[in-house]
């Protein structure tokens, strides 16, 4: 299996099924969705991150994927998603490759994120917006599917226990909603038929 063998195994896996939704009894949520960009370089998949400014009112310094809180002019919560990505990172929605919608994740900050995966161009040509990003992460998909750089730790919100996930790379630690969804989508990962083997070859030599 190639890189774009995966990424089509990942599009028939979400599209065969509906992503789960989220509610929270007595609570109105906003919407909001986001983009986990995955791309392809020298035979190699990768993740993009972003991380949040430290002058931000919310989740200041935080990594994140490219997203927001869905406006009026967006139609669907895809549409924030894309359009979301565009400003943050520079990236045209035309050159997004949609490949299906990930479980409705919850924030802390009472939002229902609808997350999207897609597939960006890999040349590296980001264009951050200073007011957004301070910094784009990308990420080895077989690093983020090494269990030696994630931890676990129980958490309350609202009453309840659950577990959050923190992955660290060096330096970048990536949790939160960002964890959660990052979670979803490695269990789908996992699933792909020889998706280890994929991950763990060398990148080809040549074309």
């Amino acid at each position: 299996m190639r890189v774009e063998g995966l990424f089509q195994t990942l599009q028939t896996q979400l599209v065969a099924r509906p992503p789960r939704t989220f509610e929270l009894p007595g609570r109105t949520l906003r919407e909001a969705a986001v983009l986990l960009p995955l791309f392809e370089r020298d035979g190699v998949p990768y993740v993009v991150f972003t991380r949040r400014p430290a002058h931000l009112r919310t989740h200041a310094g935080q990594y994140a994927f490219p997203g927001g809180g869905q406006e009026a002019r967006d139609v669907t919560p895809l549409e924030t998603a894309l359009r979301e990505t565009e400003e943050e990172l520079g990236i045209a929605r035309g050159g997004v490759r949609v490949l299906g919608q990930l479980d409705e994740t919850p924030t802390t900050s009472a939002y229902r994120i609808h997350p999207y995966v897609g597939v960006i161009p890999g040349d590296g040509q980001y264009v951050p917006s200073p007011t957004e990003v301070d910094l784009v992460l990308e990420v080895p998909l077989v690093r983020l599917m090494d269990p030696a750089i994630v931890r676990v730790e129980r958490h309350a919100w609202e009453g309840l226990e659950h577990d959050v996930h923190f992955y660290t790379h060096g330096e970048h630690v990536i949790w939160g909603a960002t964890g959660r969804i990052l979670r979803n989508f490695l269990q789908l990962v996992a699933e792909v038929p020889g998706v280890q083997a994929l991950l763990d070859a060398p990148p080809p030599s040549g074309p």
